[in-house]
């Protein structure tokens, strides 16, 4: 019997121990984890580093309030200030929290109530950020969700246009949709996103939960593009592991949160602040980087040459150590025999397969994933040919 609410649809590994790319069950079974928490253990399981700065900060202050200074605030914010385009920084416990913050930000700032999304985007489960989520799946069952959100179909710029008016406060969007299919947006669409903004005075604000911390190869994603977001918020990676988000936002933004405006009670404590600054220090290293950038090209071309002649793969695409392989049929078959062979892997919707690796892993381990990955899918795609025939 389970004390749990069944909220997720629980696998049978019970994860005991890890280090660095590799995860260990109870039953002492390693498996090579390229799912890093759903993008949250950039640098791997046990990261020396970020252990350390957690055990030092753990016997020094756990929590105090805001209302004190908080040196480690100060720094981390810092660090994001100055490999962002952003010049101020909310911290909060989460992604949802995070984005509950920027589109309270981006309300107050213009006085204007409206939000575009993109369809099939995922921005949170709280109920703001649900209902900025762009899947039906999401709001099913909760009645009458928050006003004045729409949503338009990615990379469609009149669609998204069709939707502005007086009232629309910003356009918040994820580079790469991570829950919705690892889809990317267009270099061209971003073009005009970028004109439309301007034409109307709207904010944008780019959802890098998934996407920031080097998961691109950049520090955030939209640093792939000429974009300057006016706000940009980020969690999962940024504490490797400890529950810690940040909204950053520029200076224009500043004296619409102001003392009372907003606040977190555990957003920014000590001991968050300093897993996050021993990410970044880190992370944001341009020779850590540019590593993560050429090991993730590599793979990406290699998975392609792999699974050009497959049948069963319709596409391979992403944008660093975001990944996704979408197949013909629905993968829970594909999934669930990785992790028999020692490989994890993540589901995108029914169809495609999310490849997340920890930025720290070495060529020998994603090697390995691929020959992992070619023999299940060659496997599977010959019991549906059989299944076919028969």
């Amino acid at each position: 019997m389970s004390y749990l609410f069944p909220t997720y649809a629980k696998w049978e590994v019970k994860a005991e121990s890890g280090h660095g790319a590799t995860l260990i069950d109870d039953n002492g079974k390693e498996y090579l984890d390229f799912i890093s928490g759903i993008a949250v253990c950039n640098l791997g399981h046990n990261h020396p580093k970020v252990n350390k700065a957690v055990q030092e900060q753990l016997n020094k202050l756990w929590h105090t309030s805001n209302l004190f200074q908080i040196k480690g605030q100060e720094e981390v914010a810092e660090l994001l200030v100055t490999h962002s385009c952003a010049d101020y920084v909310f911290f909060s416990n989460s992604g949802a929290e995070a984005n509950e913050a920027a589109i309270k930000l981006a309300r107050k700032a213009t006085n204007k109530h409206k939000i575009i999304t993109l369809k099939n985007s995922f921005h949170g489960r709280t109920f703001a950020t649900m209902t900025a989520t762009g899947q039906e799946k999401i709001h099913s069952g909760f009645g009458p969700l928050v006003s004045s959100f729409v949503y338009a179909p990615i990379n469609d710029i009149h669609a998204l246009e069709s939707l502005i008016d007086n009232e629309v406060a910003a356009i918040m969007i994820e580079v790469v949709q991570g829950e919705g299919g690892v889809q990317l947006l267009s270099a061209s669409y971003i073009e005009q996103l970028k004109q439309l903004l301007n034409k109307h005075d709207i904010l944008l604000i780019v959802d890098e939960i998934q996407t920031g911390i080097g998961r691109t190869g950049r520090p955030f994603a939209y640093m792939h593009y000429d974009l300057s977001p006016d706000i940009v918020t980020v969690a999962k990676g940024l504490g490797n592991g400890f529950p810690v988000g940040a909204m950053l936002g520029k200076a224009s933004l500043r004296d619409y949160f102001t003392a009372g405006v907003h606040g977190s009670t555990f957003g920014g404590n000590p001991l968050a602040m300093s897993a996050a600054k021993a990410v970044l220090t880190e992370v944001f290293q341009e020779s850590f980087l540019e590593e993560v950038r050429q090991n993730s090209e590599e793979f990406l071309e290699n998975l392609r040459s792999t699974f050009k002649e497959c049948s069963l793969v319709k596409e391979v695409r992403g944008l660093g150590f975001l990944i996704g392989i979408e197949c013909q049929i629905p993968v829970d078959k594909i999934l669930k025999t990785c992790r028999d062979k020692g490989l994890l892997v993540l589901q995108a919707g029914p169809n495609v397969i999310r490849i997340l690796p920890p930025l720290i892993v070495t060529t020998e381990q994603l090697n390995q994933a691929i020959d992992i990955l070619s023999e299940v899918i060659q496997e599977v795609s010959q019991e549906e040919k059989s299944s076919i025939e028969a």
